[in-house]
């Protein structure tokens, strides 16, 4: 995920920009147990969608194992029926429909006064720090305090993926990129050098980190995806990419598995315009393999869904990051012979990216994401949040966004944040 901003700082125009222990509330046990229940989504994707089939889930499972140890998982899975009845309801009634919506809103922020002002107002879900975000947010602690006193804490994230996506190098926070890691490290070297940037964030009040990017892709290093990706061959994206996100969870910091349905053979650059990839077919090889393999096993990992419009796969002119068939694939595994994956799905960046906001304002795009199936809806700036969250209740009074869709999305995240804990 990266935002206006950000390309801009990948073109050498802004500086680099797709936890500290006590106050943060995320823990790697409490988010793996997040994604080991059993969730159902809807009506425009995030309700009522059947899980996949036992001996699907076996075959992406058994296929698994040709990445390395797998992140840790939770062996309970119930369904999301029993998980609200026994665990989340309490918590789901002393909350408003306006406050369970902020909580699938993570926002860009400037600095500490931005986020303070819009998590005191809104109560929003997270926050995002960009290449524009004055880092003394994070080195005088007061993300975490901000988090702390928060009724809810936050999830707050980041794209620090290394090399051209290192968006807290300036406080010594860095990594070489996806392509020089895995042609350069072992496995084990490339967990260890994620584990350890994982501890710098943990330290400062990251909880979430948008990496690793399990793109396929020969893209030349500078392209839109290029370096980012840890090479065009899906098994090699899988081995490394896999021990990225383990070394991120072994410090306690949600990975989150990047740009679903995959990127890296794609016409172009979201961030400019409209983004077209090969058709499904081509990509059940190739960019899907990633995903096939590591959402067996996810662990505490989240996954972002891009800006992509797929050939027999999404509507002609609406990406995946707003097309319900795309986001329910995700979901159940059925159209790629994946698991069913029952983490946190974001949306890559809604608001500045030309792919979604050259044609729907944030108030309409926020809306569209979170009905087709995604569980947070994800954008730079603050403005608008008022706005969107009207949007959002507007869309749950007509009957657009169902209300049990909206307690399923909530009692995802909280699990994630570890806010509950069965």
């Amino acid at each position: 995920m990266t935002g206006k901003h950000d390309r801009l700082a990948t073109m050498g125009f802004l500086t680099s920009r797709s936890r500290t222990a006590a106050p943060v509330r995320v823990t790697v046990l409490a988010a793996a147990l997040a994604l080991g229940v059993g969730l159902t989504s809807g009506c425009g994707g995030d309700e009522d969608v059947a899980a996949s089939d036992s001996s699907q889930t076996t075959t992406a499972r058994t296929s698994a194992t040709t990445s390395s140890t797998p992140l840790p998982t939770s062996s309970a899975t119930p369904s999301l029926t029993t998980l609200t009845n026994r665990c989340g309801a309490a918590k789901l009634k002393s909350m408003t429909q306006r406050q369970k919506l902020a909580q699938l809103i993570m926002v860009g922020v400037t600095g500490t006064a931005d986020a303070r002002q819009v998590v005191r107002s809104e109560q929003i879900g997270g926050i995002f720090i960009g290449s524009w975000t004055d880092k003394s947010i994070l080195t005088s602690g007061a993300a975490a305090n901000i988090s702390r006193s928060a009724k809810i804490p936050l999830m707050v994230s980041v794209d620090q993926e290394g090399g051209r996506v290192s968006r807290l190098s300036d406080l010594g926070i860095d990594a070489p990129s996806a392509r020089q890691l895995a042609q350069s490290k072992t496995l084990a070297q490339v967990r260890s050098i994620a584990a350890q940037m994982g501890r710098q964030m943990k330290r400062l009040g990251v909880t979430v980190d948008f990496a690793p990017s399990i793109d396929v892709s020969n893209e030349s290093d500078n392209e839109v995806i290029g370096d980012r990706s840890f090479s065009n061959d899906p098994n090699v994206v899988t081995r490394f990419g896999g021990a990225f996100a383990r070394g991120l969870a072994d410090a306690g910091i949600i990975p989150v598995y990047k740009h679903f349905p995959g990127h890296g053979h794609g016409s172009g650059d979201s961030h400019l315009g409209v983004v077209q990839t090969p058709p499904l077919a081509s990509l059940q090889n190739s960019d899907l393999v990633p995903f096939r393999r590591l959402l067996a096993n996810p662990g505490p990992a989240a996954a972002m869904v891009g800006h992509l419009i797929v050939p027999g796969l999404t509507s002609p002119d609406m990406p995946a990051s707003l097309d319900a068939k795309a986001i329910r694939m995700l979901r159940t595994g059925k159209g790629y012979n994946g698991p069913a994956f029952n983490g946190v799905i974001f949306s890559d960046d809604l608001g500045s990216m030309a792919a979604i906001s050259s044609k729907y304002p944030i108030t309409q795009a926020a809306v569209l994401s979170i009905r087709a199936g995604v569980d947070v809806a994800l954008w730079t700036t603050t403005d608008q949040v008022p706005a969107v969250l009207d949007s959002l209740e507007a869309a749950v009074r007509d009957g657009r966004l169902s209300k049990s869709a909206v307690d399923t999305k909530v009692v995802r995240v909280l699990r994630a944040k570890g806010v509950l804990t069965c």
